[in-house]
């Protein structure tokens, strides 16, 4: 006589410590590769020539005859979203990766990968004309993903924050699908006025210190603040929830 079947076990109920949408994990993955080669495949005169190909510098916006020949004339119009692939170093691109994740991630989920990497291009190229408005003649390469992770988390401010939001249910899906709140009624949230406050002040200490210490070289903190702006207006735009009535 066969043994009865055993009682199959319940359904776990842990989630994966890093529960990330794959377009996500995949961006994280090519911004470490990216960093990676450049420190241990190309050699130092290498390195410069994909800075000058694919870092953003306003001044060849302003007079792009100065570097007639140093890199491809495409330069001047690929480099407003390819500066987001470059990082000054592993603690600038440490600190990138863990607010991609933390941000990044409710967004991807709730608008899809094609309109997350589009929204997230946005970010990076309302952030690169704000940094080109205030220093036309700079020659310091720009370089970076936070203008682009700027806009997710102003996006991501607009629906987390709704209550049964992402922020109080995790990775539910129906907490991604919350309508996100209007402009108007976002910025009279105080949960959301003292996130932009907090976020506002970091980006001012960073301008005021040069990073304070956590990273080589200047913060474009005026980049930052244009990938925010420009990631809270546009976010609409971009958002598959039907608008709440």
């Amino acid at each position: 006589m066969n043994a009865p079947f055993p009682n199959p076990p319940p359904p776990s109920t842990r989630q994966p410590v890093l529960n990330l949408p794959r377009v996500v994990g995949v961006l994280i993955a090519l911004f470490v590769a990216v960093h990676a080669v450049r420190l241990y495949v190309l050699g130092s005169e290498a390195d410069i020539r994909a800075i000058l190909e694919f870092a953003f510098i306003p001044l060849r916006e302003v007079q792009p005859e100065m570097f007639s020949g140093m890199a491809s004339e495409g330069a001047r119009f690929w480099t407003f979203v390819t500066y987001a692939f470059l990082h000054g170093d592993w603690m600038h691109l440490i600190v990138n990766c863990v607010w991609l994740a933390a941000f990044g991630s409710p967004l991807a989920r709730r608008i899809g990968a094609a309109r997350f990497l589009a929204f997230s291009a946005v970010g990076a190229i309302a952030g690169a004309a704000l940094h080109l408005a205030f220093f036309p003649n700079s020659l310091v390469p720009m370089v970076g993903a936070s203008a682009a992770i700027s806009a997710q988390m102003a996006g991501a401010a607009r629906f987390v924050f709704q209550t049964g939001g992402p922020i109080w249910m995790g990775t539910a899906v129906q907490a991604h699908q919350r309508p996100a709140a209007p402009l108007a009624e976002v910025v009279r949230d105080r949960r959301v006025l003292a996130f932009l406050g907090v976020w506002f002040a970091i980006n001012l200490i960073f301008g005021l210190t040069g990073g304070a210490g956590l990273a080589e070289g200047g913060v474009a903190w005026d980049a930052h603040i244009g990938g925010f702006v420009a990631g809270l207006l546009l976010f609409r735009w971009f958002d598959p929830v039907p608008a709440a009535r």
